[in-house]
């Protein structure tokens, strides 16, 4: 039976710093939000842009990156060239091989590591100092932890705006 209580109402996470529980829960309620979303979208769907919007495919792309730099930042890492180019590649379709299943798997994939990441972090460490970006703008490790949960609900409710419009649309 699926689990009917939000994921923040279902108590602490094992292993999982107090303060950093709400951003665990976040993460957890995305990912399977977006899990229950995407069964069943049909991959030819991915790619549309209604009114000019962005797609399917990059919030599920840009969710998973997103994840991913800030969570390299928190850690007091500079984004690696590989980091760099799949930032470049968000939104745009690739050639071959990318399904909305193969965006779902590495978007849990990362939810996965964040969630590693979090339970590691010593909470001692939150409010130390973290530059963003390559002018290093000033933040602090909770600052984009909580900011890497608040920007993955964001996109979330833009990609079900999206899929339920073109979901619509291809019914027509």
């Amino acid at each position: 039976m699926a689990e009917t209580k939000e994921v923040w109402l279902r108590g602490p996470l094992p292993d999982m710093p107090a303060l950093l529980q709400p951003v665990a829960h976040a993460l957890l309620q995305a990912r399977e939000e977006v899990n229950v979303l995407m069964s069943g979208v049909a991959d030819e769907l991915l790619w549309e842009r209604p009114a000019g919007l962005a797609s399917a495919g990059f919030h599920l792309q840009h969710l998973t990156g997103v994840l991913d730099r800030l969570h390299t930042y928190a850690r007091g890492e500079r984004l690696s060239p590989e980091q760099l180019e799949a930032l470049a590649q968000e939104g745009k379709p690739p050639v071959t091989g990318v399904t909305a299943q193969t965006l779902v798997i590495a978007f849990n994939q990362q939810v996965d590591r964040a969630l590693d990441q979090l339970s590691q972090t010593d909470e001692q460490t939150l409010t130390d100092f973290r530059g963003v970006g390559r002018a290093q703008l000033p933040s602090t490790v909770l600052g984009l932890l909580v900011h890497s949960a608040e920007h993955t609900m964001r996109h979330l409710g833009q990609l079900l705006v999206t899929v339920k419009v073109v979901q619509a649309q291809a019914a027509r």
